[in-house]
């Protein structure tokens, strides 16, 4: 399969293509149950910061949450959480949980439209919602749910050579997930370069998946 062509990834390209959709499916709706909880609704914001001179540079902003959260503990994850009773409707509810996870304000974000929503093996329908986000935000990320805030390039994400695809048997059924493990270099305190895997996976990658399958249809229109 294709990657994204780099055109196709230009943020006037991905609202197009977001706000008037060819016909398309999503390749992952659904992860096998492993709960017998209520359903709860829920959103999360796919931030794709625009970078470059050119936006080549764009990248989507992930989160590791928190290692005592009672959820998804030390997993990858978009900006998200759970629909508030408050919140006018799902683009309101990613938004503020952006803002209360890694301080980005709303007005850093423009919404340029959803995904099919998600339902995850614990329960959660979850809608994400996709926003290009001004570069010029600052990242203070809430220690009691969020670990780390990265940038992963969106090229990389958009290309299914860096895309694998898992099968283990549980519990008497099988299972599918995807994951995209992403090599990223950073400087540590004392200024030393050291590489870090960031192991995208799970219900991350699968949204991840469904965005690439998007935005591949007809990519010579």
């Amino acid at each position: 399969m294709p990657a994204v062509p780099l055109a196709h990834l230009k943020p006037e390209a991905l609202m197009a293509r977001l706000q008037k959709p060819p016909v398309w499916e999503p390749e992952v709706v659904r992860e096998k149950a492993f709960t017998q909880r209520a359903p709860a609704q829920a959103a999360v914001l796919v931030p794709i910061v625009v970078r470059g001179s050119d936006f080549s540079d764009s990248t989507v902003l992930l989160t590791q949450r928190a290692d005592h959260m009672s959820t998804h503990s030390g997993q990858i994850a978009f900006p998200g959480g759970k629909v508030d009773a408050l919140d006018a409707n799902h683009h309101a509810t990613a938004l503020r949980e952006a803002q209360e996870e890694v301080g980005l304000h709303p007005r850093h974000v423009q919404i340029i439209g959803e995904l099919p929503v998600y339902v995850t093996g614990s329960a959660f329908w979850v809608t994400p919602v996709i926003a290009l986000v001004s570069p010029d935000f600052e990242v203070q990320a809430n220690p009691q749910e969020v670990q780390d805030v990265f940038e992963v390039p969106l090229s990389f994400l958009m290309n299914p050579a860096h895309h694998r695809r898992h099968t283990f048997e549980w519990q008497g059924s099988r299972r599918d997930w995807f994951s995209m493990p992403y090599q990223q270099e950073r400087i540590t305190d004392n200024g030393q370069t050291e590489r870090v895997e960031r192991f995208i996976w799970g219900a991350t990658a699968a949204m991840l998946r469904n965005l690439y399958r998007l935005l591949v249809v007809n990519p010579a229109e």
